[in-house]
């Protein structure tokens, strides 16, 4: 499954989308436009008008047809600037038409894929204690999934962020088992004015 794009530049109508998924040396490893992720080394343009332009520690400098960003791994996405002042995600889907970002839950850097058929934010065990969330606090219950029924236990997340969006209080559930990805479901959704054009899915905070 393809890691989402996680950053995104307006310098033309439609944005390009840019994710930083790892660093090696003088090389970055990129995610553009949901695509596949590729290593591009310094001072090298791809065609979507993408340079890395320097890497320092954890992070890199990416240039976009000539705006400059510096990005950490893993970092969320980034809006392009609305006039009414809503906070905004643009999320691009990926070959396979999911869609998938970069965000953080408690101000650490999960990885998401939109699901509206889920009806709460869902957290795999390992994923939950990589947070430190706590899920033998919450309270205990049964889901049922695609591969059938699964213990979870419902908590409350303090911060959820997609974007510049970013809300409190979040309901959740932890599951029992593992999960490739963190679902990003309607606890979360909820509370969107949600567009979707193609593939390319705009959220835009209601309250």
């Amino acid at each position: 499954m393809a890691v989402a794009a996680a950053c995104l530049w307006s310098a033309t109508v439609w944005a390009v989308d840019v994710g930083l998924s790892g660093l090696f040396p003088g090389k970055a490893l990129l995610v553009i436009d949901g695509g596949e992720p590729r290593i591009v080394p310094v001072g090298v343009r791809t065609a979507e008008g993408v340079q890395v332009v320097a890497i320092d520690g954890d992070s890199a400098t990416i240039d976009i047809d000539g705006r400059r960003r510096q990005l950490r791994v893993g970092q969320n996405v980034i809006q392009r600037p609305q006039a009414e002042g809503r906070a905004t995600a643009v999320i691009t889907a990926d070959s396979a038409g999911h869609f998938l970002a970069n965000g953080s839950i408690n101000g650490m850097a999960v990885r998401f894929i939109v699901d509206t058929g889920a009806s709460l934010v869902s957290i795999g065990a390992s994923e939950a204690r990589r947070l430190g969330i706590d899920a033998s606090s919450g309270s205990s219950g049964v889901a049922q999934t695609a591969n059938g029924l699964t213990q979870v236990s419902r908590v409350r997340l303090k911060t959820v962020k997609v974007g510049e969006i970013v809300l409190n209080d979040v309901e959740a559930v932890v599951h029992a088992q593992d999960m490739p990805v963190v679902l990003l479901g309607m606890s979360f959704l909820n509370r969107m004015e949600m567009q979707r054009n193609g593939d390319t899915m705009t959220l835009k905070k209601n309250y």
